[in-house]
This record gives structure tokens, C-alpha cells and sequence, in this order.
């Protein structure tokens, strides 16, 4: 099904699609206004604008237009794109401290173990993942900047309601709407970054989101468990409500990015000062109402879902990967438990995981240097090509599972130390999953990036949100050992998947119209082409 037929309905309801639509009879061709007085106003507001009047009066950005985001200055992206990424890292965190307070929680409540998980951990995950739904599109068609700002807020108003409120139900509300709003800085910063940067830049912008969002998952339950044991689970959220609020204020000096949106801006103050009302950009982003909203963006995830198979596979792994960290929140007090560790003790071994982030810095210098080459050639880089680090990380985390499997008791003797060497492969696998496994869907559906993510991260979430109630079951029932062979098997099994992706992957590209529609478009509304085919 062509992408272009979600705005079939739009048009067969005569929606004023204005500023979208595609018809070519409009009086402003290239040659036009230079034969009107309007000319030189017109094509005076373009160049002070910063844009440019194609040939089928079509208004698009200048290459150097200033106001455009890729041409930001560098403290400006780095401010922004600085306060997005620590406010996604805190928010993961809190997401990971559940399971923690879970067990704190339990006792004053009276609950059994499953229902105070599903209270502070599973029902974040949830609503996470419906968030993820409605939020990714909604920043597409209407802009990121606002969207930030009302989530960062709720958030911080959410978690005084857990913090504040006696009761389990208190938990589950704010847990929940927590979760919801939660899935804007998990998703949508990914689409901000594809906004600010080009592929060249993309390649340490998305790892340096990988890395905040790993980050946050491995903080969380250190976080947690010692807040918890030390100030009392409540403080847990009292700090959350502080420093997400903090981050509230921080959101308001950043500024919009979605090139669409704020060329839609622009052609408005174009049409104000020319007043010529046929002026009109190529805008795949554009919502005539509510309904049409409702209608085409929300359902534009579950369609790439189902339809698109590389957003399908994608999902798939970086779900199992994602949610992995999610069960060892369960499983690994289980398993140090048995080397007589307490769970804040069981928790430091997160930090093993986290060391295995920083592995991901050697695919990226080879990524950046491929793309070197192949711009001195005068060549483009396919997304296959930024796979390398996946590659390497599919082989790793079932090599670290194994090492895990074999190093642990009642099988194996050893000192504590020697298990946590399988620690870090399996960090440095999950952290690639996300870097590039995001990278890869930025590169191929570009303008829909965060719709592809969407799509992604509602698997994600509710694995995450299932994973830590079958954890300590699984690891005691089991046994840590049988436990983590299964969690090896199934490892082993995605080893063949890089493998595919870099032998089909192009050909799947160029066989999907939602693949080859996104970057069609989004050549038309960037200043700059990634050069990829």
C-alpha cells in the first residue's frame, strides 16, 4: 500500500490541504512571478527567509538557510539535544528503579510480590508502550518543542502522585500516566536528533542516545534499591517529581526542530507579506483535523509494523534486548543472592553491564571512517553499511549469556568476579541493538523515524513490562543456570540476523514504497541530502 494513500481520504473529503497540496496548475511557477510586480517582494522574502522557489512552485529550504535545524550553530544543538538526552537517561531510570521499590513497596501495602511488580514496574511499561503510540506521529505533525515541555511536566506531577499519595491505586495511576508521557523522550528523541544532524553526525548522535538510554536502564536499579533501603522508596519519586521538574523549565530555552513544522512557519510569514495565497510546500506531515489525525498518524506505527519487514525483525530484537535488562532487575539478585549478596549488592552489577556501552565507541570510529571514504569517492552509504557494530553485538550477547551460563552456581564454583566478565559483552550487545538498530530505521524511513520507533518501542515496552514478572519464577524454578541457557538459545538463534540484513536489506529497501516515499520526501524538505541509495 503506497504511503501517499493515507492522505487519499483527506483529499476525497475535501480537506484544505493547503500548504500539502500537490497540484501543479498554481500561477507561482519558477518563470511566474518574475513577469508580476509580486516578483521581487516574493523572491526578496525567499532570500530573506532562507528559501528558494523550485520550478513547480514548490517552496523548499536554502541549503545554507540558517534557520533550518542541520544548520543550527553547534552550541544550539548541543544545548538542545543535551537537555533531551538527560531527561530521557533520568526517565529510564526511574523505569528501571520499579522492580526495586516493588520490593520495598510490597511490605507497607500488604501486596504479594507479581502485584506490586505490575503496580511499579509493569504498568510504567505499559503505559509507555500506548504512548508510544500516540506521541511519536503527534510530534511529526505538530512539532517536537511542546510536546517535550507538557510530558517533562506530567511526569514530574505523576511522580509526586506515587510519592504522595497512600495507597497501591495512586501507584498505579501515576505509574501508569508516568509511563504514558514517558514515551516521549524514549522515542521522539531519536526523530529530534534525525532532525539536527546528518547521517555523518548521526553516527555519534545516536550512539550518544543509545548510551543515555542503556544508561538509564542499568542506573535504575542502583538508583533505586539504595534510595529505597536508605530515604525510603518514596523518595524514590520525590527526587523524580525535582528533577524532572527542573528539566520542565530547561525545555522551554530549546528550540522547535521539525524542519516541516517550521517551514510551514515560514510559508505562512511568506504568504502574510506576499499575499499570495498559492504558495504551497511538499508537507507529508500535514493534519487537517483531529480525525484525520485519529485516522492516518496514529495508525501510521502499527501499519509499518506489520507490513515493513525490516521494522517487524527490528522490533523483535531490540525488544528481546531491551527487555533482557528488565529481567535481570529479577534474575540478578537471584543469582548473586547465591553468592550471599543483598539485592543493593546484586544491583552493582549493573555497572559491569554498563561498561560494555563504551565498547560501542570502535564500530562508530569505523562507521565514521567508511563514510569518509566513500565521500572522498563521491559515493553514498547505504544504511546496511552502519550495521557493523550489530554485526558484532548479536555474536556477543550469546557469547556473554554462555560465559553467564557456565560461571554462575549451582554449576560452577568460581568466584563471583568471573561471571561479571559475561556481563559486558551482553551491555555492549544492548547498547549496539538500540544505537543501531535505531540508526538503521533513522536511515530508511528518515522523516518517519519516530512512527518507525513507535512501532518498536511498543514491542519493547511491553516485553519490558513482562519480562521482570516471569524473572525470579524463571531463575528460581529453573535454576540460574537452565534459566540462562534459555536466554543463550534464544541469543544464538539472532546471530543469523545481521547476516540477512546485509545481504537483503537493500533490496527489501527498495522493494518497500514506504521506504522510497519517506526519502523522497524527505529530500524535498532537508537541505542536505545523507547521500544514500
Amino acid at each position: 500500500m503506497d504511503p501517499t494513500s493515507e492522505l487519499d481520504g483527506a483529499r476525497a473529503r475535501n480537506f484544505p490541504l493547503g500548504e500539502e497540496s500537490n497540484t501543479t496548475n498554481s500561477t507561482l511557477l519558477c518563470d511566474e512571478p518574475k513577469r508580476t510586480a509580486q516578483g521581487p517582494i516574493l523572491f526578496n522574502n525567499l532570500e530573506e527567509l532562507g528559501l528558494k522557489l523550485e520550478d513547480d512552485g514548490v517552496v523548499q529550504w536554502k541549503s545554507d538557510s540558517p534557520a533550518h535545524p542541520r544548520n543550527w550553530p553547534l552550541w544550539r544543538k548541543s544545548f538542545d539535544s543535551g537537555v533531551i538526552l538527560m531527561l530521557d537517561l533520568f526517565t529510564t531510570a526511574i523505569s528501571t528503579a520499579g522492580p526495586s521499590v516493588a520490593e520495598v513497596a510490597k511490605e507497607e501495602y500488604g501486596l504479594t510480590r507479581v502485584t506490586a511488580l505490575v503496580a511499579f514496574g509493569s504498568m510504567y511499561q505499559f503505559g509507555q508502550a500506548f504512548g508510544g503510540i500516540i506521541f511519536p506521529p503527534y510530534s511529526e505533525a505538530f512539532g517536537r518543542k511542546a510536546v517535550y515541555i507538557a510530558a517533562a511536566f506530567t511526569y514530574s506531577l505523576c511522580c509526586l502522585i506515587v510519592g504522595l499519595v497512600p495507597g497501591v491505586y495512586g501507584a498505579v495511576i501515576g505509574r501508569f500516566i508516568a509511563g504514558f508521557v514517558s514515551a516521549v523522550p524514549s522515542i521522539i528523541v531519536s526523530g529530534s536528533l534525525e532532525d539536527m544532524f546528518n547521517m555523518k553526525y548521526r553516527v555519534w548522535t545516536m550512539y550518544a542516545w543509545a548510551c543515555a538510554t542503556t544508561g538509564g536502564l542499568l542506573v535504575g536499579p542502583i538508583y533505586g534499591s539504595y534510595i529505597a533501603a536508605t530515604l525510603g522508596w518514596r523518595w524514590v519519586f520525590h527526587v523524580a517529581a525535582i528533577t524532572t521538574g527542573l528539566f520542565t523549565f530547561l525545555l522551554f530555552f530549546i528550540k522547535e526542530s521539525r524542519p516541516s513544522r517550521l517551514l510551514s512557519r515560514r510559508l505562512a510569514i511568506l504568504r502574510e507579506r506576499t499575499g499570495i495565497s498559492d504558495l504551497r510546500i511538499n508537507n507529508p506531515d500535514h493534519t487537517p483535523d483531529l480525525r484525520a489525525f485519529m485516522k492516518v498518524a496514529v495508525r501510521r506505527p502499527i501499519r509499518l509494523f506489520f507490513t515493513e519487514p525490516i521494522v517487524f525483525v527490528v522490533s523483535i530484537m531490540s525488544g528481546v534486548g531491551w527487555a533482557l535488562i528488565y529481567l535481570f532487575t529479577e534474575a540478578l539478585p537471584v543469582i548473586y543472592g547465591s553468592f550471599g549478596f543483598f539485592r543493593q549488592q546484586s544491583s552493582l552489577m549493573f555497572l559491569a553491564i554498563g561498561v560494555g556501552i563504551f565498547l560501542g565507541v570502535f564500530p562508530r570510529l569505523h562507521d565514521r571512517k567508511m563514510l569518509k571514504r566513500r565521500k572522498m569517492k563521491g559515493e553514498g552509504l547505504r544504511p546496511e553499511e552502519k550495521l557493523v557494530g550489530f554485526s558484532y553485538a548479536a555474536p556477543s550477547l550469546a557469547f556473554g549469556l554462555w560465559w553467564l551460563t557456565l560461571t554462575i552456581p549451582p554449576a560452577s564454583n568460581l568466584p563471583w568476579y568471573a561471571s561479571i566478565i559475561g556481563l559486558i559483552p551482553i551491555g555492549f550487545a544492548t547498547n549496539e541493538f538500540t544505537c543501531t538498530l535505531s540508526g538503521y530505521l533513522a536511515d530508511t524511513y528518515t522523516i518517519y523515524a519516530s512512527s518507525a520507533f513507535a512501532a518498536m518501542s511498543f514491542l519493547r515496552a511491553i516485553l519490558g513490562g513482562i519480562f521482570p514478572l516471569i524473572g525470579e519464577p524463571m531463575y528460581v524454578n529453573l535454576g540460574s543456570n537452565w534459566a540462562t541457557v534459555v536466554l543463550a538459545c534464544i541469543a544464538t538463534m539472532f546471530c543469523a540476523t545481521p547476516i540477512l540484513f546485509l545481504k537483503y536489506g537493500r533490496s527489501i529497501r527498495q522493494r518497500s514504497k514506504f521506504a522510497k516515499y519517506s526519502s523522497q520526501i524527505s529530500n524535498d524538505t532537508q537541505v542536505e541530502n545523507d547521500n544514500m541509495d
